[in-house]
């Protein structure tokens, strides 16, 4: 493993446990690996339906993705409205991402490096996918910027 300046050792567990998990892994296994993430994905709560889901849509993703922020007695928790089926890749990758967040403070998605799109998803070809994978992760950091900001 490379030395970085955001060492495992640096980050929350959740978030170095995925990382290491993730570099441990060969492109095969990786691709099995999101292929089981992608079945777990949470589904969005129905008191979320209610709400306008353009206010939290991703645009910079190709795959309509609406990103769903709940602030609870200190923890975030996050829910994906997506099609599966059509987007596999980011029903998995936001698994994992929300596999390491959910149910933590805030401070836990603010810690993420900002390469954990990279880490994740290097070595299975997947380029093109980074730009929005990447906006995915920004928008979770920035709610819980906001949810930080609103607790202080």
């Amino acid at each position: 493993m490379t030395d970085r300046s955001d060492s495992p050792a640096a980050l929350p567990p959740s978030i170095a446990r995925v990382l290491r998990y993730f570099q441990s892994l060969g492109r095969e296994e990786k691709m099995q690996a999101l292929v089981g993430y992608s079945k777990r994905l949470e589904p969005v709560p129905e008191r979320f339906r209610e709400l306008d889901a353009n206010a939290f849509a991703v645009p910079e993703c190709q795959t309509r993705v609406d990103l769903f922020p709940e602030f609870h007695d200190g923890k975030m928790h996050y829910y994906a409205d997506l099609n599966v089926r059509q987007s596999p890749t980011i029903a998995a990758f936001l698994a994992i991402l929300f596999s390491a967040i959910n149910d933590q403070p805030p401070s836990t998605a603010l810690a993420i490096p900002d390469d954990f799109v990279r880490q994740v998803m290097e070595g299975i070809g997947l380029a093109g996918r980074e730009a929005g994978l990447t906006a995915m992760l920004l928008r979770v950091k920035r709610y819980a910027q906001q949810a930080a900001a609103a607790a202080a």
